[in-house]
């Protein structure tokens, strides 16, 4: 078996595991274990950590957030690691081993194709291992835009809307710079319904508010 050969296979099995690993629910997960609900049922129906932490508490929402920051850092920090097949740069394995985790989360084999999260936690994974700085500087943002609006989705999208050029400019990287374009529009379009709820100030709070 050729070295070629082998580097393609193991690539192939990275890109399909990262998949996978995305594919887990860990927000139905974590909710079934602790409360024997279904986080498809409750609350905004999202299967990501702010629902979790509505319907289930604090302590299975943390375990479904490092759950899916973890099932996108994984598969990118891996794929760094692997050999690659002479046709494939080095750098393009980690990028399409983050987009197949995405993908995974967004649309889970495990959920039949549907019902997956909004992506946020799973795309800071990826670039947790491709630009760690670009998530740090997000990271403050988010917090900064969640807690003046006490909306969760408002410091999502702010965050998601900022990290392409916050990866140009830590990184440089032009891969990653088209990938975190990609994740963002994804991102962002998944929270047209919280948009329409903030518009119409709906909009669950982080906290609510005392009248």
């Amino acid at each position: 078996m050729s070295t070629t050969f082998t580097a393609m296979l193991t690539e192939g099995l990275l890109i399909l595991g990262a998949y996978l690993l995305g594919s887990i629910p860990w927000g139905l997960v974590f909710t079934r274990l602790f409360t024997n609900q279904d986080i498809r049922h409750k609350g905004s129906g999202n299967i990501g950590a702010t629902n979790v932490r509505r319907t289930a508490g604090t302590l299975p929402a943390l375990l479904t957030l490092i759950g899916d920051v973890l099932k996108g850092a994984l598969p990118v920090y891996c794929a760094q690691l692997a050999p690659f097949s002479k046709p494939l740069p080095p750098d393009v394995l980690p990028i399409l081993a983050a987009l197949a985790a995405f993908l995974g989360h967004l649309y889970p084999l495990f959920l039949g194709f549907k019902d997956g999260g909004k992506g946020v936690a799973t795309a800071a994974g990826c670039f947790l291992a491709l630009s760690p700085w670009a998530v740090a500087v997000c990271l403050v943002v988010f917090v900064i835009a969640a807690g003046l609006s006490n909306h969760a989705s408002v410091g999502s999208i702010t965050a998601m809307f900022i990290l392409p050029a916050v990866v140009y400019f830590t990184s440089g990287a032009l891969l990653s710079v088209g990938l975190a374009a990609v994740l963002s529009v994804w991102v962002i379009e998944r929270h047209r319904e919280n948009i329409k709820r903030l518009r119409n100030r709906t909009e669950a709070f982080i906290w609510e508010r005392r009248k």
